[in-house]
């Protein structure tokens, strides 16, 4: 079922999110992923926007991310980045917990992220030349340790803006 997404200023958002124990309940997490994947598609018919979502971005406290992009979907249990290339790129961010806000920030260019599928079977994800992805894993990691992309906003320069604005200073909706 579609949930509510914990909103910018609420404390969930800051809280960092606890390991999933693979002895629960395996209904548990399958209930979890579907929750992510149907407040996901909500949002894209909704907002027009969205590729992935975090588990405390319903109010689940659980290192669980959906990612939906290249016509993939992804069920991330317990995701870790292991590697970051030294390059990066800067990018302007959106969120569903702050839909009326985009933020520049750098994010790597490429990642290796290790994770369990939800039957619990360790995983490699290299993301290598693919920087949506590489990004878009990066941001909704970050959800997991209490991290937003306020909080990375580059310094120095006017990292908030108004996504109605930014887009429509964008040539083609680069935003994107």
């Amino acid at each position: 079922p579609v949930r509510s997404i914990v909103l910018l200023g609420e404390p969930t958002l800051r809280r960092v999110s606890a390991a999933w124990d693979f002895a629960r309940d395996g209904a548990a997490l399958r209930s979890v992923f579907v929750d992510l994947r149907d407040t996901l598609r909500d949002f894209q018919q909704r907002n027009g926007f969205g590729r992935g979502i975090s588990a405390v971005q319903i109010g689940a406290l659980v290192r669980c991310v959906y990612v939906e992009i290249g016509g993939r979907s992804y069920e991330l249990v317990n995701p870790e980045i292991t590697r970051r290339s030294a390059e990066k790129t800067l990018v302007w961010d959106d969120c569903f917990s702050f839909p009326g806000l985009m933020v520049q920030v750098e994010r790597h260019n490429s990642i290796t992220v290790q994770y369990c599928d939800p039957s619990g079977e360790a995983r490699t994800l290299e993301v290598v030349g693919d920087f949506p992805f590489s990004e878009l894993l990066q941001h909704e990691i970050d959800h997991l340790d209490g991290v937003l992309a306020v909080d990375r906003g580059v310094e120095g320069t006017r990292s908030l803006c108004l996504r109605t604005v930014r887009l429509s200073l964008a040539p083609n909706n680069e935003a994107q």
